[in-house]
């Protein structure tokens, strides 16, 4: 809560989940605290009983994910400062001169960067062009494979209009093809049921701190061995095993993870993994898809604001719980401000999306973007609705 310029009390409303996840779950930050005042020491290192039972939760926080993402046994997870620097390491570290690989055109800046740097180094890149909505047809993928193609990158839910692309499909596209398939869980991890063994997925790219809900810098990836044994890490040294060599080991999740781990983070992380029941997680798409299909109802009709993507109520199934609008009338940064001024924190701009945006049509402006989460309810979706309203007739 805080005070207006008049003195009135105002409500915040948190709606930029997509961004970080706010509250973080029940637990997170008591399981960090008791880390740091009762086993603040380092795994790997140590031979002495705290580091060994430190370095069992850790070792247990691993297969909590990978029971979270239904990976087949010859997975392996590891840990990164969050899903940009895990698909920075599938880039760069698996493909090479001469490689081709296919994206879709709603992909994150966290892919797109890395991937035009690599097309400096002589990758080629197939964008597979989305409709107007986000949405993406799987035969575009399948037409764009050539000869020297060796992967897929796909986001599983736009981070700019949260429409849910068809993994299952480009997965099952890509084990026929012989292509190695990856995918950013950004804005679908602990919110959407992700199933790599089904899903045909063989690096699944993932943040702490958006729909897991634990904290900021780390997240991490899981990959499959038929990978990960044809990928370079990207960073050398310390690892605490093998010390008697200079050669950096070759296996898991060593090879990836030199220096000491975020361990704080990782616990945080994991006290919020154990709360991610497959009912927990079905509970959370219920209420997402509630508060989508409440506030696009909203928005319908309604002159002087857009939604982007699929705007059709009935359609919330094929989405997440994040929502772009832009207001063709205004500068969308200002509309945001008056939203910020009447307590709903949203977020403005291109979303580190540009190619989505241009995808969409909303490039050069941008959006104002609400994202949903858990924690959020349909008393503060019509807030928002009514503070919308407002500055529209303004």
């Amino acid at each position: 809560m805080r005070k207006s310029d008049e003195g009135n009390t105002t409500r915040e409303i948190y709606f930029d989940q997509a961004s970080s996840s706010f509250p973080k779950a029940p637990g997170v930050g008591k399981a960090m605290e008791e880390m740091l005042r009762r086993d603040a020491v380092n795994i790997g290192r140590g031979s002495y009983r705290s580091a060994y039972a430190l370095l069992e939760q850790v070792m247990d926080a691993r297969d909590h994910l990978l029971n979270l993402f239904h990976a087949p046994g010859d997975t392996a997870l590891c840990y990164t400062a969050g899903a940009t620097a895990a698909l920075n390491q599938f880039i760069f570290g698996y493909l090479k001169p001469g490689d081709h690989v296919i994206v879709s055109s709603v992909e994150h800046n966290a892919v797109m960067r890395p991937l035009c740097e690599m097309q400096k180094r002589g990758v080629s890149v197939t964008i597979a062009e989305c409709d107007r909505d986000g949405t993406l047809e799987p035969q575009k993928i399948e037409d764009a494979v050539r000869q020297e193609t060796r992967a897929v990158i796909c986001t599983h839910a736009s981070n700019v209009c949260g429409t849910i692309l068809p993994i299952a499909e480009i997965g099952e596209i890509c084990r026929k093809r012989g292509l190695f398939f990856a995918v950013d869980a950004a804005q679908t991890a602990g919110i959407l049921p992700i199933d790599m063994e089904r899903m045909q997925i063989d690096f699944l790219a993932f943040p702490g701190h958006k729909g897991l809900r634990g904290p900021q810098g780390i997240g991490g990836f899981a990959v499959r061995k038929e990978l990960e044994e044809q990928m370079t890490p990207l960073m050398f040294g310390g690892t605490g095993s093998r010390s008697d060599s200079e050669e950096q080991p070759d296996f898991l999740p060593d090879k990836f993870e030199s220096g000491t781990l975020p361990l704080p983070a990782i616990i945080g992380l994991d006290a919020a993994v154990l709360q991610l029941t497959p009912e927990r997680i079905a509970e959370i798409r219920r209420h997402e898809c509630i508060l989508s299909e409440r506030f696009l109802r909203g928005i319908t009709g309604l002159s002087g604001a857009r939604a982007v993507g699929i705007a059709d109520p009935a359609r919330t199934g094929e989405r997440v719980g994040v929502i772009s609008l832009d207001f063709p009338s205004r500068d969308n940064a200002l509309a945001a401000f008056a939203l910020e001024q009447e307590g709903i924190f949203t977020r403005v701009g291109l979303h580190c999306a540009p190619r989505a945006h241009k995808t969409l049509r909303t490039f050069p402006q941008g959006t104002v973007r609400f994202s949903f989460g858990i924690s959020n309810t349909e008393e503060e979706i019509d807030t928002a609705l009514a503070a919308i309203k407002h500055i529209l007739k303004e």
